[in-house]
């Protein structure tokens, strides 16, 4: 029989925010669950505008860029997430999940420091104030995919509170744009973090069973002759 202590504990999907200059993990949000469903949305970066330059079609793309990708494809994930404060009884909070999702929230604000910041060069008269540069963000499901990414939209949703009105259950919809070296400058620590992302999609895609040109009811002098 199985003993409960025999069942290994899930491996929890999280976000991981690195120091990009030494690489180190400055802190690790594991999420509380794992969401049930994710949708991922890939776009190739195609050289051509799409269509054909006469021959009946609408397009206007150039033949021979309609083979050729001039970078990574684009890549998008989104998924929902709960947080339960009342599902971890054994866990003091008398903040609720302020914290968790103040946490969440700074992934997509400067600080307060920062903004002081740059408010004192505008006083000073400095007439070009750079942007404000975030910490390489990591979004990790596993082992087989751990990828650089920026997240793009965060939105709440708060469902119950405690008698302070603290929330202490929320969905949140999350949307994450995963960073490849066309959006990172060269040498960038997260730029080789997408390359071993991209090495660890071909390793994959090598390990997949090849099917037959007899399955597909055709065989090589069609695929040779472009006889249908």
């Amino acid at each position: 029989m199985t003993r409960y202590a025999d069942i290994p504990n899930p491996i929890r999907s999280g976000i991981v925010i690195v120091d990009p200059e030494r690489g180190t993990p400055q802190r690790i949000i594991v999420l509380q669950f794992n969401p049930d469903t994710l949708e991922r949305s890939i776009a190739p970066q195609s050289a051509g505008a799409g269509g054909d330059g006469g021959g009946g079609g609408s397009g206007s793309g150039d033949r021979n860029e309609a083979l050729r990708l001039k970078g990574p494809a684009q890549e998008t994930w989104k998924f929902t997430a709960e947080i339960d404060a009342t599902d971890q009884f054994e866990i003091p909070a008398p903040d609720g999940i302020h914290p968790q999702l103040a946490v969440l929230e700074m992934l997509v604000q400067p600080t307060s420091a920062q903004l002081r910041e740059a408010s004192r060069l505008s006083k000073k008269g400095t007439i070009e104030i750079s942007p404000i540069e975030m910490p390489l963000t990591l979004f990790t499901w596993g082992s087989k995919r751990v990828m650089p990414v920026r997240l793009t939209e965060l939105s709440i949703n708060e469902s119950a509170f405690d008698v302070n009105l603290n929330p202490i259950r929320a969905s949140l919809s999350i949307g994450l744009k995963v960073l490849t070296v066309s959006d990172l400058p060269l040498g960038h620590r997260g730029a080789e973090l997408y390359y071993a992302h991209l090495a660890q999609k071909e390793r994959l895609a090598g390990a997949a069973r090849a099917g037959g040109l007899g399955s597909l009811g055709l065989n090589a002098g069609d695929i040779g002759t472009g006889r249908g």
